[in-house]
């Protein structure tokens, strides 16, 4: 079990173009969602399509192939790390966010 780690793997379509960030260190910072989709029948036979969205951020060189290479609705393939922060909005209200650190990314498609 000491092999085990934070580690997560998705296939999606990408749910907007991403956010891309520039920072002052030079390093860039890429933001996007991306929209997994799991099929079932339920108890009448009728199809049933869960649809599940997934925040991603992603640093370094692997924003800036997300910039080039990935527009709103491409497939992709995520590998990275689940991470989980807060944050308090204008009013003041203490929100949650769950996230996936990309490491790697694989362009899939045409």
């Amino acid at each position: 079990m000491s092999t085990l780690r934070n580690k997560v793997q998705l296939i999606g379509h990408v749910g907007n173009d991403p956010e891309i960030v520039n920072l002052e260190s030079g390093k860039k910072l890429a933001k996007f969602s991306i929209a997994t989709n799991e099929s079932y029948k339920n108890s009448k036979g009728e199809k049933i399509t869960d649809t599940q969205w997934h925040n991603i951020v992603a640093w370094g060189k692997t924003a800036e192939l997300i910039e080039s290479y990935v527009p709103k609705g491409k497939e992709v393939g995520i590998e990275g790390k689940l991470t989980s922060r807060s944050y308090e909005d204008k009013e003041g209200i203490k929100r949650y966010v769950t996230e996936v650190i990309c490491n790697e990314i694989l362009l899939m498609g045409k």
